[in-house]
């Protein structure tokens, strides 16, 4: 059974959700008005959803390398508060 949290909460305690994920091998679910939103579950537990047979044609993203650029949205960047963004070298 999972240990469900909302996501105001979740994001004041991120760092002690992953240590309880990756040690304590539990599974957090982090949710908005009580419905579920996302998941939290170790590396080895998603490698073995994915493995499962009729896991289907979807798949998480093996690492940020995978992920390659995609430019942000207008103003997106004012929205969230970001002060920086990656440029590549030249650019």
């Amino acid at each position: 059974m999972a240990y469900e949290i909302p996501v105001t909460q979740a994001r004041a305690e991120l760092a002690d959700l992953i240590n309880r994920v990756v040690y304590g091998g539990e599974r957090v679910v982090v949710t908005r008005h009580g419905k579920p939103l996302v998941a939290l579950v170790s590396a080895a537990d998603l490698e073995r959803l994915e493995s499962a047979p009729g896991a289907g044609e979807e798949r998480a993203i093996g690492s940020v390398s995978d992920l390659g650029d995609a430019p942000s949205a207008p103003r997106e960047h004012r929205r969230f508060g970001i002060a920086a963004e990656h440029r590549p070298h030249g650019g």
